[in-house]
């Protein structure tokens, strides 16, 4: 009998990519986007998504011919899979969103060499079989898309004033003497919230206690 797509074992899958090795906060993976283009909220959840979907559909295809890769040839052939994901979702954002590809910019691309995605069909995709390889890929793309929606939250709130590009905090307050916090939308403030996440997260988890 086959095992429940939600069943426990799967469930942990999930929950791993989601919390106990998020791969932003536990395997520290994936900066380079998150400091990128978290300063709206609107560019990191086209990135989460973007990034959820090619994990997900790379660990499903590189599992399903993972017996038929040759070991010296697999980091290549992951590569192609990953490439030709990227390419498809770079080619609807701009069709579709082409405000939002050209604010994205480069960094769709370098999904092909993000170190999420290549670590997951790695360790992963290349040892299970396609379910758990999509529950895999999907749990860590839903962990690395809460931790960029969340800095993208941040970072616009309190850098811009706005959210989803929509004005939140009153003028009154401007009027009061509020002046948006420039930090926030520069890199450096950037790397202070997520140093903040990973610590709160790590915290919580207990991987901070000295063993």
């Amino acid at each position: 009998m086959a095992e429940a797509l939600l069943s426990k074992k799967n469930k942990k899958i999930i929950k791993d990519g989601l919390w106990e090795a998020n791969p932003i906060t536990f395997q520290v993976l994936g900066i380079c986007s998150a400091l990128a283009v978290t300063t709206q909220v609107k560019t990191a959840l086209v990135m989460a998504i973007g990034l959820t979907t090619v994990t997900a559909m790379s660990n499903v295809i590189i599992s399903l011919i993972r017996n038929f890769i040759p070991s010296k040839i697999r980091i290549i052939v992951q590569l192609t899979v990953v490439s030709t994901v990227v390419i498809l979702i770079d080619q609807i954002l701009k069709a579709y969103f082409f405000d939002v590809s050209k604010q994205l910019s480069v960094f769709v691309g370098l999904i092909i060499t993000n170190c999420i995605v290549m670590g997951r069909l790695e360790a992963f995709a290349m040892s299970n079989p396609p379910r758990k390889a999509f529950l895999d890929g999907l749990g860590n793309g839903l962990g690395y898309s809460c931790v960029l929606i969340t800095l993208g939250i941040i970072r616009e709130l309190f850098g811009s004033g706005t959210l989803w590009g929509y004005h939140v905090i009153p003028h009154s307050f401007y009027e009061a003497g509020y002046v948006n916090n420039g930090l926030m939308v520069l890199a450096p403030g950037a790397f202070f919230l997520l140093g903040c996440i990973i610590w709160i997260q790590r915290s919580i988890s207990g991987y901070s206690e000295v063993k």
